[in-house]
């Protein structure tokens, strides 16, 4: 009696790929490293700001510019800077850890796999 997932009439599924997937879990791993950065490397009050502040504003940049349906729709190339810039936060911030080859692991899965989503986007 059940239906197949995709053979329901009206209803739009979106087609989730690999690439989706690994954007998605870079995104939580930036959110965490922010995370870990405000708490371990500041003094009491500051850290509390720093770390809730910066994961939630990388994540109200991400809703407004990057999500797959942005509040404010941006040319490509400027969004690949938006991109590009928390990715450079995100790897700043594992360096100031003195963690430089996880901040490296970080900027070349995040980077590749923004260039490949970029690439898809382009088509």
């Amino acid at each position: 009696m059940s239906e197949a997932p995709d053979a329901v009439p009206g209803v739009n599924r979106p087609n989730i790929t690999p690439l989706d997937i690994i954007r998605a879990i870079v995104l939580v791993v930036a959110l965490a490293s922010l995370v870990l950065w405000g708490f371990a490397m500041w003094v009491f009050p500051w850290n509390l700001i720093f770390g809730i502040g910066a994961p939630l504003i990388v994540l109200l940049v991400w809703a407004l510019f990057l999500s797959p349906r942005p509040v404010l729709r941006l040319h490509p190339f400027i969004r690949a800077v938006v991109e590009l810039l928390i990715y450079a936060g995100v790897t700043l911030a594992w360096w100031s850890m003195d963690q430089a080859w996880i901040g490296l692991a970080f900027a070349v899965v995040a980077v590749a796999a923004g260039l490949f989503a970029g690439r898809r986007n382009l088509r």
